[in-house]
């Protein structure tokens, strides 16, 4: 296993609202891996996401208690039940 250093830095609260938001969307477990990645698409060209986009969205805090509920209920990543929902929307709309 290669050598690891910390890095630490103090960001504004909102462009870390906007990371830890992210990370969650790529079902990234920690900062650490978060970071890591981005600093590895950095340095070696090109981003592995450009097949992608980020969708963000704000909604009331209770309607995002009742999603997490949901989604560990139903043993489900907010990506994944995101993708669904959308693509399942967009069938109907296609059968209309």
């Amino acid at each position: 296993m290669e050598g690891k250093k910390n890095l630490c830095a103090m960001i504004p609260a909102e462009l870390h609202a906007r990371i830890m938001a992210e990370k969650e969307e790529w079902e990234l477990n920690t900062l650490a891996e978060y970071v890591e990645r981005i600093f590895a698409e950095h340095f070696e060209g090109g981003n592995s996401m450009k097949a992608e986009r980020t969708l963000a969205v704000q909604i009331p805090a209770e309607l995002f208690e009742r999603l997490k509920e949901y989604l560990v209920a139903h043993n489900l990543k907010q990506k994944q039940f995101l993708i669904q929902l959308i693509e399942s929307a967009l069938e109907d709309t296609k059968k209309e």
